[in-house]
């Protein structure tokens, strides 16, 4: 969506190396996602001594690997939509000291675990600034970038021709945008198997619409009379143009805009269309012949057209805040992605998006959220909250989501360019790994289960926790079952001092660590392992728990607890 106030038209990045992992030794891989089959690199960074890789799907050694240079090359399994976790350990010490990890994904298709990204500024860079935006979103396991406001205008993306693309053009708020620049970022993002969606709305026009072929019959009107057409008022400079809206189910609009779209696919390497609105209209819309539209129903034949008119393309669409989500999850989408606003502003309410959408779609989509994080605070320079982000990741995660957050800069607002926040050093290590937790977790995070709740009672009298949702001061307690485990989150609110996961003013507190701590968990079946993973420690990395069982129940010392841990009884 786009700003009404407070928009900027940021410099262009710097240079900048990618981000490692917080001691001297790293781990990465050379792709965000690997088909069945496909080799993996695993690239070691410093100085390593006698080393030695475990590779582990869901805690299970898959393979082990002497390791005795800073390349190494794994040929995972043939099993399709796999996470592993690469352990890297320092075999010179005693007790094998962990040194890094990192997660593979192994998947056919990025649309089942969607990890999107964007690209936001496309202004004259250089390869080696370009490589270094990708380089550093592929060491998050970006799989999927959403190229926002690349186009020249809403009705007619491609600037130039088929025959002559335009080297360079202006776009709605005046800035100047750069082919060489869009077709580095995609050439390099296939270069690491990620998949590339131009942005555009699915029913917007400029101004001049007329000149280029857009009919008066397709808008959204006021009124039957047809005295005022549906738009979007952007100020003007920096903006220029308004939005003009068109009715989506319109079928001639629908064949002109997928013509148009067929020149984006014949110039530029693409790999599907990113659908925009702007939500709910709150007021009549009527066609040019009075009809009334239903706007949340005109999506879904608007999407099936897309896809009807370009079936090798992923298609998805933004539902703002919900809106139309109902008709968008029976269309042909490859995920559900929703754009959260208020009232939807507490943590109870950001999992319930995500399990409306499970349900909405029978459970046969996973979910990306646009969740802008410290919202006000990026009104101007500053520094992003790092309980603020890493809490709303924890959430999001534990139900199964995605959070659309990282590009050039992470995301502050809306409008994808604004860079005001910058992420601490602190941020930008803890992302790493809740990354690389997402996809070595994968399977266990987004990968079917059902959500239940489980009564976890501690030893101490100063620890409580509750079933989600829990309340600041609690420690919250998600269950999630499968026929042969039980998934149990545990989210530290325990020093939190809001319940609202957008933090607008950045005043959420670091939660303090909590060690030792003895659990019980009821549990009728037989359990034969417990064994817990969290991004907060280890690197995410697995540790297999003593646990006792009787009388109904098992017991066993949870070590660490900071932001978020997982614990995983097998049956």
């Amino acid at each position: 969506m786009y700003c009404l106030s407070g928009c900027n038209t940021p410099e262009p990045m710097s240079d900048k190396a990618p981000i490692l992992h917080d001691r001297g030794v790293s781990l990465a891989t050379d792709k965000a996602r690997y088909a069945p089959g496909e080799n993996v690199i695993i690239n070691i960074t410093g100085d390593i001594p006698s080393t030695q890789l475990k590779i582990k799907h869901l805690g299970e050694i898959v393979e082990e690997l002497s390791v005795t240079t800073n390349s190494i090359t794994w040929l995972p399994p043939q099993q399709d939509y796999k996470g592993y976790m690469v352990e890297l350990y320092d075999d010179s010490t005693e007790d094998g000291k962990l040194l890094a990890t990192v997660g593979i994904d192994v998947s056919s298709s990025w649309t089942k675990f969607p990890r999107y990204g964007f690209l936001s500024k496309f202004p004259n860079l250089s390869e080696t600034q370009t490589e270094a935006v990708i380089v550093n979103l592929n060491r998050h396991h970006i799989n999927g970038l959403q190229f926002y406001d690349w186009h020249y205008k809403h009705h007619q993306p491609l600037a130039g021709s088929v025959a002559s693309p335009a080297s360079s053009w202006k776009d709605i708020i005046d800035r100047e945008n750069f082919r060489s620049t869009i077709t580095q970022y995609i050439s390099q993002a296939h270069d690491r198997n990620m998949m590339t969606m131009f942005y555009n709305l699915v029913y917007g026009a400029l101004e001049n619409a007329s000149s280029n072929g857009v009919s008066s019959a397709w808008y959204m009107y006021v009124n039957k009379s047809r005295s005022g057409i549906d738009k979007f008022t952007l100020p003007k400079p920096p903006f220029v143009s308004d939005i003009l809206f068109i009715d989506p189910s319109n079928v001639a609009w629908q064949n002109y805009l997928n013509n148009e779209n067929q020149k984006v696919y014949q110039a530029y390497d693409f790999d599907g269309y990113h659908m925009d609105q702007v939500g709910n209209r709150d007021k009549t819309l009527y066609t040019y012949s009075g009809d009334v539209i239903d706007l949340p129903k005109t999506f879904k034949p608007f999407i099936e057209a897309a896809k009807e008119a370009h079936p090798s393309k992923s298609a998805v669409m933004n539902a703002v805040n919900q809106y139309g989500q109902e008709s968008i999850s029976q269309a042909p989408v490859d995920f559900l992605y929703t754009e959260v606003w208020s009232p939807n502003e507490s943590f109870k309410a950001l999992a319930q998006v995500i399990k409306d959408n499970n349900a909405m779609s029978n459970f046969s989509k996973n979910t990306v959220l646009a969740a802008y994080i410290n919202y006000d605070l990026a009104a101007q320079s500053g520094h992003f909250n790092t309980p603020s982000v890493l809490l709303a990741d924890a959430v999001m995660f534990a139900f199964g989501a995605s959070h659309l957050e990282l590009g050039e800069h992470m995301l502050g607002k809306e409008y994808f360019p604004n860079d005001n926040l910058q992420m601490k050093d602190d941020l930008q290590n803890a992302l790493v790994h809740y990354y690389d937790f997402l996809v070595a977790y994968q399977n266990l995070l987004r990968d079917g289960g059902s959500f239940n709740t489980i009564d976890v009672q501690t030893d101490n009298d100063e620890l409580k926790m509750e079933a989600w949702p829990a309340s600041n001061g609690s420690i919250a307690v998600i269950g999630k079952e499968f026929t042969d485990k039980q998934l149990i989150h545990i989210i530290n609110f325990k020093d939190a001092t809001t319940d609202q996961w957008r933090d607008p003013h950045g005043i959420q507190a670091e939660p303090k660590s909590i060690a030792d701590v003895r659990v019980r968990i009821p549990s009728e079946k037989q359990i034969k392992k417990v064994w817990l993973a969290s991004p907060d420690f280890n690197y995410g990395a697995t540790q297999e728990l003593v646990f006792d069982s009787s009388g109904g129940e098992i017991s066993f010392v949870l070590p660490h607890l900071k932001y978020w841990d997982m614990i995983v009884l097998e049956y």
